[in-house]
């Protein structure tokens, strides 16, 4: 007994055993290229599988401009015990500043970020390059050609977040200086 051939799967059915089957993050594009559906359709066939995902144990991840199904944050740590996995190890606290400036401000120079920081950030981001929470997203155009840093989905799926646009808004403490001067450097 084989399915119904006339029965064709709602288009957010078809996204997610695209996105099941997918090893990396998959553009828009790509999916309608497969669906051979246009990219408003694919946009509405993503926001019809996000609302149905709510409900279970799997989250729609979007990360520059790239989705991915992950497994809905509140099971991490179950999902840990169950395959075994060591606890995650914490973040000190100087890596989770570093990591703040690259997540708001992203792309971001080495330079850039020491300057806001006030130290020089090496270890820090050979830290987070190794965990997988940022990586090297080309070269800037200025002097010396610095790497630009951005964050990574697992960065997203350790905060819970399905897009960098989820997080919170920075609030800046009363120091008479700017906004723009504080997040510039």
């Amino acid at each position: 007994m084989g399915e119904n051939p006339d029965r064709e799967l709602p288009l957010s059915a078809q996204i997610e055993g695209l996105l099941f089957v997918a090893a990396e993050p998959v553009s828009a594009g790509d999916l309608g290229e497969a669906l051979q559906v246009s990219p408003s359709l694919i946009e509405a066939g993503m926001k019809e599988l996000e609302m149905t995902l709510e409900a279970r144990g799997l989250r729609l991840q979007r990360h520059g401009g790239h989705f991915q199904l992950t497994t809905a944050p509140v099971l991490a740590e179950s999902i840990e015990k169950f395959l075994g996995l060591e606890i995650r190890g914490h973040l000190s606290r100087p890596a989770l500043e570093t990591l703040a400036i690259i997540a708001y401000q992203q792309p971001i120079t080495h330079p850039q970020i020491d300057a806001v920081r006030g130290v020089n950030s090496d270890s820090m981001l050979k830290g987070l390059l190794a965990k997988g929470l940022i990586y090297e997203a080309g070269r800037a155009q200025g002097p010396g050609r610095p790497i630009l840093y951005v964050t990574t989905p697992e960065f997203l799926q350790l905060l819970g977040l399905n897009s960098i646009e989820d997080l919170p808004p920075v609030e800046i403490a009363e120091t008479g200086v700017g906004h723009d001067e504080v997040l510039k450097g």
